[in-house]
């Protein structure tokens, strides 16, 4: 990735930061989303309260290239169903991160169900930055995507 958030096809990374469920703590989600902005992606922020279908319906819109979810209380557990919702859109190619409190014996779950990545409490902004830039980038390669889509 360029320091325009640009990848190899020209276009933008664009990836959709939000929350499902009922966790209201978006501190951490949005000093994310600022981070991945200052890298030159586009970031679409919902905030929190989201319901599955309407991070599907809100990725489907945007054309994202990935969804991070942020989870301070549980509500990762939530995931799988997005995952399975994304699916039932035609959204497989979509990368999804989680960021926040995921408890060990709980990844695999996460993970099964098609997470890419689970970021921890302390992971540094470089190390988030540049693994979604590499996840896009790698996903984008297997779409075949054509070298410009703007």
């Amino acid at each position: 990735m360029t320091s325009t958030g640009k990848s190899d096809t020209g276009r933008r990374m664009k990836i959709l930061v939000t929350k499902i469920g009922l966790d209201g703590h978006d501190r951490g989600s949005r000093l994310v989303a600022g981070f991945l902005r200052d890298a030159g992606m586009e970031v679409i922020y919902t905030g929190p309260w989201q319901s599955a279908q309407s991070v599907v319906r809100q990725a489907l819109e945007e054309d994202v290239d990935a969804i991070g979810i942020s989870s301070l209380a549980s509500d990762h557990l939530l995931v799988p169903k997005l995952m399975l919702a994304l699916g039932e859109a035609g959204l497989d190619n979509v990368t999804v991160v989680v960021g926040g409190i995921v408890p060990e014996e709980e990844e695999a779950l996460l993970r099964d169900a098609g997470v890419a990545e689970i970021f921890h409490p302390g992971t540094s902004r470089d190390q988030i930055v540049g693994t979604i830039s590499d996840l896009i980038a790698a996903a984008r390669a297997r779409e075949g995507e054509p070298a410009s889509h703007e």
